[in-house]
Formats: structure tokens, sequence, C-alpha cells
């Protein structure tokens, strides 16, 4: 393991140079008007660490809030400068009823929003394809076109609010959509604030949602994280996301080693496009879950920042702190969801949702009690906002940074997982290979041995073996799910769950129809030629793309033009 800065070892140094930053927060008015005492009135003081004169081996590695390797956050100020965003995760049916349920949110308190798509979107279809037969606004909203946004977020004034969209695949031509939708709010492009997912790796590496070959998929991120640089700069176009690997049973040093991989990945694709490194990495954020082994996922999050600081810095070379910073959301873990007795689901969210808390997440998103069945009812939505308010308003877990810096038990399990993880980061580094592809970018050391990874099926044997062995201790009863392997007898009535008519698809079929009777179809013909040519030409495709979007071309149109040019994936066969 790559040493840490001797001169972070002296904890009386440390302190006062924290100090010093919480003075100037403070002088600065950037902490809460809030109270920081205990239940019974005790007050508390905003950090804690070694006492005068004490001295801590290995105190390097865990530091103080707001100092490199921000093992116990990014910021001075923890939550008393601001707690996490709460944030989401949320989209059924068609735009109109998502919208709804949008609005129902934010009147309870919800502080940004983050839209869950369906199938057919998130492979890049139209809703009237053959293929999305079944699958329209069954899993998220269904959206065809920017006219589908604009009614996404009629009443959202999208320059006012942050907004995550969890789409990789057709992610680009997504963006395009979000922004025509912003544009027709008179909003001012340049001054949005939200986050896209666009991690193409983890849909080879775990959940399976491509379009092309990684090739075009990482031209067309390049694309999109120079456009952004540019023209957007509070934009985050790439959230590089753990959780679906850790969904598809990878352990919690698996999901990290994968995910910070491929974050590495799209730093060096960054460089390749010449952006530099200090402001580009600024812009790229995390998404991990929160599993229900409380001490570990709060070690998994701390090791997280620290081992992303590490190599930026003496890696890539950032040299500021901001490019240094891991800033993360989370989400309580769908996997851990039971069928059987779910209501004891909202004890296993709760746990995970103050594992995410202590860890220092700076947005989440919590399940509720019935996703395990369907799309969250009202009622199971409303239990899962209000999971973290409490959290947040009454348990005093916001009082004081790190709260648990310093345990014995989770430094110890933080070094842990870190070295596992470096141990995995290593492998990954020894498959890269002295190829270049064809196109018109290098591509780095990580990201070559990702891509012989995906070639190889590494990662997907990797993570197999994973599950099946956390299985396997599932089978024996040496790991217990409550209601599940022990403890089965109950009185849980069934739940009422969230049912989607198929009405909504043919009610979407038949709007997508009028939309395209009623547009300029030469315009859009002529838009979709032009996004070709640069496409088979070079250079950026955000504009012709917009352009496409302009028009009210379909998503499926889009992503259909590109396919003829460059081909689809297909994943190889392994047994």
């Amino acid at each position: 393991m790559t040493a840490y800065d001797p001169q972070q070892a002296d904890p009386q140094a440390g302190r006062a140079r924290w100090q010093g930053r919480y003075a100037q927060a403070q002088a600065a008015g950037r902490l809460r008007d809030a109270d920081f005492t205990t239940l019974s009135g005790v007050e508390v003081d905003p950090v804690y660490g070694p006492g005068e004169g004490d001295t801590v081996e290995g105190f390097e590695r865990i530091g103080w809030p707001g100092e490199y390797p921000f093992t116990r956050g990014v910021h001075s100020t923890g939550y008393r400068g601001r707690t996490w965003t709460i944030r989401q995760f949320a989209g059924f049916g068609n735009a109109h009823q998502t919208n709804e349920r949008y609005q129902q949110i934010l009147r309870n308190g919800g502080g940004g929003l983050s839209v869950a798509f369906d199938m057919p979107t998130l492979m890049g279809r139209d809703s009237d394809d053959p293929l999305s037969l079944g699958e329209v606004g069954h899993c998220g909203v269904a959206i065809d076109s920017a006219a589908d946004l604009d009614v996404l977020f009629h009443g959202i004034p999208l320059e006012q609010i942050t907004t995550s969209m969890t789409i990789s695949g057709p992610a680009v031509p997504m963006f395009c959509m979000y922004l025509v939708a912003a544009e027709r709010q008179g909003a001012t492009v340049e001054k949005l604030n939200g986050t896209l997912q666009t991690d193409i790796f983890k849909e080879y590496i775990a959940q399976k949602e491509w379009l092309f070959t990684p090739e075009p998929h990482l031209r067309l991120i390049g694309d999109l994280m120079e456009y952004c640089t540019e023209r957007i700069p509070a934009y985050k176009p790439l959230s590089i996301s753990g959780y679906h690997i850790r969904e598809a049973g990878a352990t919690a040093a698996q999901e990290l080693a994968f995910t910070l991989a491929d974050g590495f990945g799209y730093v060096e694709l960054g460089r390749s496009r010449g952006l530099d490194v200090d402001h580009f990495a600024s812009g790229l954020t995390f998404f991990f879950d929160a599993h229900v082994d409380f001490f570990e996922e709060i070690a998994k999050l701390r090791a997280a920042r620290r081992i992303w600081a590490r190599w930026l810095r003496d890696v890539y070379g950032a040299t500021s702190d901001k490019a240094q910073w891991m800033r993360f959301h989370t989400q309580t873990a769908g996997v851990s969801l039971t069928a059987a007795q779910p209501y004891n689901n909202v004890v296993r969210t709760t746990i995970e949702a103050l594992a995410g808390v202590l860890g220092g997440t700076n947005s989440m998103h919590t399940n509720a009690l019935d996703e395990t069945l369907a799309l969250p009812s009202e009622r199971a939505a409303e239990i899962a906002l209000r999971t973290q308010q409490v959290i947040m308003e009454e348990s005093g877990v916001a009082n004081v940074i790190d709260p648990l810096g310093g345990s014995w038990y989770v430094e110890a399990l933080t070094d842990r997982i870190e070295a596992d993880a470096e141990r995995i980061l290593a492998r990954i580094k020894d498959m890269a290979v002295a190829t270049v592809p064809s196109g018109q970018y290098p591509i780095g050391e990580m990201t070559s041995g990702i891509l012989r990874g995906i070639e190889d099926g590494w990662f997907t044997g990797e993570i197999a073996d994973a599950a099946f062995a956390y299985q396997q201790a599932l089978e024996k009863g040496d790991k217990k799910i409550v209601g599940v392997n022990t403890l089965t007898g109950s009185v849980t009535d069934e739940l009422e769950i969230l049912r989607v008519s198929q009405e909504v698809q043919r009610e979407q079929n038949r709007v997508l129809a009028q939309r395209r009777a009623q547009r300029d179809q030469t315009a859009v013909e002529r838009a979709l030629a032009a996004m070709v040519v640069v496409a088979r030409n070079g250079g950026n495709l955000i504009d012709p793309m917009l352009d496409a979007a302009r028009a009210e071309a379909t998503l499926g149109e889009i992503c259909g033009a590109l396919k003829a040019q460059w081909g689809e994936y297909r994943e190889p066969a392994r047994f």
C-alpha cells in the first residue's frame, strides 16, 4: 500500500489545521443553524480525535475532515455545514404519472430528484418497438422524446433543482433531450446542476444494458465530458456506479475495486481528450450500494475516499483538493429486500441508510419496503423518505463529523478493505495489453485492463463466484436472513402493491404516433443525417444530437441511426 504523507501523522498539527478551516467556514456562514446537542441537552464537539499530547500509530491514514487522504470526509464541516441530499429514485408508467410522484416527493421534503427509466428506455428503444412489448412503464418511466421530458419535469424548474438520471447506454441522447426540456422551460442551460450516470463499464461488468461495443460508447462519454467541462461546468456527466456491481453479487471489496477501476478508466479517457485532470475530475461522482453489514459498509465508503484521493494525486497528477475528492450517492441495497415478511425491509433499509450516513454519503436514496415485489406504492415511498428524515432530524448522527473515526474496529476494517481493493486493482492493471483500439483516442493502462477483463469475462466470473459462495452460506445456514432461512413464522398480511396497467403502453404508443405525425419529418431526417456524418467522420456529437432532440427525433431513432453506423455489441457466450 502506498505510503501517506508523514506530515499528516501529527494529530495535534492536524487538529490545528482543521480548526483553522472550520473557523473560516463558520465566519463565512457555512454552518447550519441547528442545535448541536444530544437529546439530553449535552453540547457535542464538531469533531473528535486524539487527546492533547497523544500519538496514534498510522494516524496519517485517518487524518482530519477536509484533509488528504479524506478518510473522514471531503469537507471540514461534515454534515454541520450541509446535510446529505435526500434524492429519492422514482419513475413508473408515463411521464405524467411520474411527474405527480415527483411533486409528492418534493412536497414531502425531498431535496433532489433521481429518474428511474423503464427497460425499453434503458436499452435505447421506443415504446412501440416490438421488443418493448410488456415492458413499457414497468420498472421506470417511459421516455421516447424530449416532449416526454417536458411533461416529466412540468412545474419543476430544472435551473433550481438537481436532477440525477440513472441511465448509461443511451445516456448521451437522454442528456440532450434533458437540455432541450430545460431550454423550453427558459432555463439558463449553463447553470444546470445534476448528474448523469453514463457509466458504460459497469454495464459490461454487471448490468448488461449497452448499445454498442466499448469503443463508440467511450467516444460518446468523451464527447460528453468535453461538452460539460466547457459549457455546463456544474453538471456532473459521469456517476461511476458500484451499486449494480454489488447487486449482481460482488463482495464489498470487489464493488469498491471494480468501481474505482472504472473511475480511473474515465480519468484516463478525460486525459486522452486533453482535459485538465484538476478541472474535469472534480465533475466525476460515484454511486455506491449500502448493504446490511453495518460496519463493513462504513469502512468501504471511508476506504473509497482514501484510495481515490491517493490515485488521483500520485498516479494521475491531480493537485487540487476538489479533483481528489470522492463525492458519492448511496442507495440502500435492493438485493437485501425480501418478499417474505416485507415489513422487515424497513429495518434493513434503516440500518443501511445509517451506514451510508456514517460513511459520509453526499446524497441518498432509501428503498421502499415493497420494492422486491413491485414499484413502490405511495405509502411505501413515504416511509422510505421518512426513514432518511428521521435519521437526519432525530438521531443526532449529523451533529458530529465522522463520529466513528478512530474506532479500532472501523479503522482496522477500513484498512483491510483498502488492502483487498488494492490487490484487485493491481490484478486489473496486470491484465492490460499493449494495444490501442482503432479509434481516434488512445487508452490508458487501467482502461486496457478493464477492456481485457470484459472481453475475457473475468469480471462476470469473479462476481459469479462471490454470489455462489454467499448462496452456499445461506443454504448451509451460516448466513441468516430473518424471515427467509430463519424465524420464518409471521403474521404479516399481504401487501397492496402498485401495478402498472397495460393501458400505459397503449397510451404511450398513441401519443408517440401523434407526435410523429405532427413533427417536421424532413427536419428530423436532416438532423439524424447530420449526426451520422459526425459519427462517421469525427468531431463532438453533442451539438448534432441536440439538434435531433430539438426536432423531436425519438430515442429509438437516434440510437438506431448510431447502431447502423457502429453496430451492436453481443456479449461472448461463456459456460
